[in-house]
């Protein structure tokens, strides 16, 4: 059989048919995949030559685009002395030099760091703190959760049973899952003045179950997958007061909106809050490697540690992979060495000036820009096959799902690529 690095386009194209599965797509009748052989900046090179614009940042994360100077020399320089060691009764100095910085950068009470190995698995962690938490001060019986609908917060069980029962993508396995509360989605848009019939629901719930509840998890300002709803600073402040004043945690899950995505560094600072436990990921290396963390303020750890366990009972055999946080620490550093609120602030100017257009198409419901964040509501779902098709020709990299067609560019996009980053997704509705 050929090496990887002799196959053609075809074979290449024909054996990850046969026998890869990739996400949320099916092994029969599979639909079609892009070959990417390099990157650079914020541009995808495909095996037949043709460039596209990423307009995804692999998932959120690819904030200073790829094959970046900074982040390569970081992980050639960290794999020169281990790429690996294991993090039970060792510890590494990138680990210990990206911890000081996420405390540093992150609201003030957050002062521990727990690293893990994907956004997905920091949620699994953060509640796991929460429950054992209440467990370890002797409230047992608190171990429920409230949440929002048309959230997401990952595909594992834990963080499944906390995402949109309906619209999170894991109604099948509603049987097994843990059963948690949902409150109604905040519906006053941010920007909007505060309805305060929105909080509502969420403080009816918390407030004939708060004996119950170990925390309330919920994604600050917008709710990513479960339909890019971008809300209310105001919402979160009265969330944080009632989780205050019925003794119950707050989770703030800030995988896909931590570092500068919504026009703060942590989308928590709209609010001006602090939640008791704080998730990171997608960003923080830059789109190298993947890593997340679970940081957690003193009245976690201390109830955690004074408890039963004394531990916190989990660890990942990857946790603080030395290669993932020197890259990290460099990411996290490289961003704040810039203006990048200008920057930020900018992706948003053009932004909202290229999808502007898209508002006077009959298929549109909506158009809103927050940030690095942009995104085309439509009236009907996308037909995924054929519109990927219609942006691939014309030269962009974005990756739709429902009635949305949204896009979050790297930091580094410059102008120009943005007025055609915008341009092909309007015109791809269009016609």
């Amino acid at each position: 059989m050929s090496d990887n690095n002799t196959l053609s386009t075809e074979q290449l194209l024909a054996l990850d048919k046969a026998h890869i599965w990739h996400p949320y797509a099916s092994m029969i009748d599979a639909p079609p995949v892009y070959p990417i052989v390099s990157a650079e900046g914020v541009r995808l090179k495909m095996a037949d030559g043709a460039e596209l614009i990423d307009g995804m940042s692999s998932w959120w994360s690819v904030i200073h685009g790829y094959n970046h100077p900074v982040l390569n020399q970081a992980a050639k320089d960290q794999l020169e002395d281990m790429s690996h060691v294991m993090f039970g009764g060792i510890t590494h100095p990138s680990a210990v030099k990206l911890a000081k910085l996420l405390v540093d950068i992150t609201p003030a009470s957050l002062n521990k760091v727990f690293f893990s190995d994907s956004g997905s698995v920091a949620v699994e962690v953060a509640i796991k703190m929460a429950i054992q938490y209440w467990y370890s001060v002797g409230r047992k019986e608190k171990h429920q959760l409230l949440t929002l609908k048309n959230g997401y917060h990952g595909d594992t069980f834990g963080a499944m049973a906390t995402c949109d029962p309906v619209t999170g993508m894991h109604h099948m396995f509603s049987e097994v899952l843990p059963k948690h509360l949902f409150a109604e989605k905040p519906r006053t848009k941010f920007g909007e003045e505060f309805d305060e019939e929105d909080i509502s629901s969420f403080k009816t719930l918390i407030e004939e179950n708060h004996q119950y509840l170990a925390a309330v998890i919920l994604e600050p300002i917008v709710q990513g997958t479960g339909g890019m709803n971008f809300y209310s600073p105001e919402y979160l402040k009265r969330v944080r007061q009632l989780c205050d004043q019925y003794d119950v945690l707050l989770i703030a899950d800030e995988i896909a909106t931590g570092f500068g995505r919504t026009g703060k560094l942590f989308a928590c600072e709209h609010a001006d809050i602090e939640p008791d436990i704080l998730c990171v990921g997608k960003c923080l290396t830059g789109g190298y490697l993947s890593l997340a963390a679970t940081l957690c303020n003193d009245k976690v750890t201390t109830g955690i540690c004074e408890g039963e366990a004394g531990v916190l009972m989990h660890g990942p055999t990857f946790m603080a992979n030395p290669l993932a946080t020197a890259i990290s620490y460099a990411s996290v550093q490289l961003l704040l060495s810039q203006d990048w609120q200008s920057v930020v602030n900018n992706l948003e100017t053009q932004l909202s000036k290229g999808l502007s257009p898209a508002k006077d198409l009959d298929n549109v419901a909506d158009v809103r820009v927050l940030g690095s964040i942009g995104v085309i509501e439509l009236k009907q779902p996308v037909d995924m096959a054929a519109i990927q098709k219609k942006l691939v020709d014309r030269g962009i990299w974005v990756r739709p799902f429902g009635k949305l067609i949204y896009t979050i560019p790297p930091y580094v996009i410059s102008n120009e690529d943005i007025s055609i980053l915008t341009a092909g997704l309007v015109d791809s509705i269009e016609n």
